[in-house]
């Protein structure tokens, strides 16, 4: 309890902090509307006030174990069930953010999930609806085809009228290139000829900087393993996109996009879940397995000595930013702010340029270090991973780290 009594809140927050007590203390296996409502706000939120710990979380779970313990599978993770009150339930009885000396946990198991929200193609879904639409309108003139107004006619008498007055205009054209024809031509002037416009100036080099690579906050709505890959995971995060974008689906009300990570072994399922992260947004999407990655977590692990071989076995640390930041929100390092590529091209290996320089301190922040990247000639120092709102972006206990 002592990180909560650590914690402070804004009005606002204590105001919600209320709110969530009350419908603690009104959770009962008859009231179902309560229980759906619960269950829904909890799809976008890892507490009751979205990323920070209160004790709301902990009347939440008071109300709700014994009733999560009485469940069936198909209860909680069923087409019908409540998976996001378990999560929440099964993420309070073991952080140790909230400090429960809970005797006789209940017992849950991450991987029996028994539904998974069908996704819709945001995309497909809007064209659909054009095409209805456009049948629909089709449809409703097509029955008024036969009955033409006063408006329709006068339009088709006027065209009428229009279409002869240009016959007799090419009648006259014509009469008169006949006798134009028969008289002596005049000799034509030459031409000077034009002197071709210059052409435009080639594009600005491109700034050399790790700024080009688009470093975004992630939320991990729900995290699975990859049917076919024992290595993989295949997240769904949500990181800022806009509607329609490309490579996204809408999940429970936000704009996502399917990660493939190969962290399964490295780092537990149940730590994947309903977490912020650090993702990098605009490496061209690949197909891992038959499931297409449009982006790719942070990960720091210890960096290989020389003659040495990456045996990937780990340790394996998430890049964690700070618990109050937002999905989408940008991520740079200190020194080095700027606009980043829409998508990396392959051919100019941004990445593999300044991902060596990715390490972390011994204060466990990730940073930047320009010394070791050859293409910025000499330059050095350290700038830290950062949000635009001013948080640090750290790890939970490797220090000099390579991060990727």
């Amino acid at each position: 309890m002592a990180y909560l009594d650590s914690q402070k809140y804004t009005p606002a927050e204590e105001t919600e902090i209320q709110s969530w007590l009350s419908k603690a203390s009104s959770v009962s296996p008859d009231n179902s509307s309560l229980l759906n409502e619960i269950n829904n706000t909890l799809a976008t939120r890892t507490t009751a006030l979205g990323t920070k710990p209160s004790k709301a979380d902990i009347a939440l779970y008071e109300s709700l174990a014994p009733l999560v313990k009485s469940w069936t599978p198909e209860q909680r993770t069923g087409e019908h069930g409540h998976p996001n009150i378990v999560r929440l339930v099964d993420f309070v009885q073991n952080s140790p953010f909230f400090g429960l000396d809970v005797k006789d946990k209940v017992a849950v198991d991450v991987e029996d999930i028994r539904y998974v929200k069908p996704i819709v193609d945001a995309k497909a879904e809007k064209e659909r609806l054009k095409k209805e639409k456009a049948a629909a309108a089709a449809a409703a003139a097509g029955g008024n085809a036969d009955q033409k107004t006063l408006v329709d006619r006068t339009k088709e008498a006027a065209q009428t009228v229009v279409e002869k007055a240009v016959e007799a205009k090419n009648a006259v054209v014509e009469a008169v290139a006949g006798e134009a024809a028969a008289k002596p031509q005049k000799q034509k002037k030459e031409k000077k000829e034009k002197k071709g416009r210059e052409p435009a100036p080639p594009p600005p080099p491109q700034v050399l900087s790790p700024c080009l690579i688009d470093l975004r906050v992630g939320h991990i709505l729900k995290a699975i393993k990859h049917p076919e890959a024992d290595s993989l995971y295949v997240s769904t995060i949500a990181m800022g996109d806009k509607p329609g974008t490309d490579d996204t689906t809408e999940v429970d009300g936000q704009v996502c996009r399917t990660v493939c990570s190969g962290l399964n072994g490295l780092v537990p399922l149940e730590e994947m879940q309903g977490r912020k992260v650090v993702v990098v947004c605009n490496l061209k999407p690949v197909k891992m397995r038959g499931i297409k990655s449009s982006a790719m977590v942070l990960a720091a692990s210890p960096k290989i000595k020389e003659g040495e071989v990456d045996d990937h076995k780990g340790p394996v640390e998430l890049v964690n930013p700070p618990a109050d930041a937002k999905a989408g929100e940008r991520v740079y390092f200190e020194g080095w702010a700027g606009e980043p590529e829409k998508v990396l091209n392959p051919k100019k290996k941004i990445w593999e340029t300044f991902q060596p320089g990715f390490t972390t301190t011994d204060d466990l922040e990730v940073a930047f270090d320009a010394g070791v990247v050859e293409a910025l000639e000499g330059k050095t120092g350290l700038g830290k991973l950062v949000t635009e709102s001013g948080g640090i972006c750290k790890v939970k206990s490797l220090t000099g780290a390579q991060v990727r």
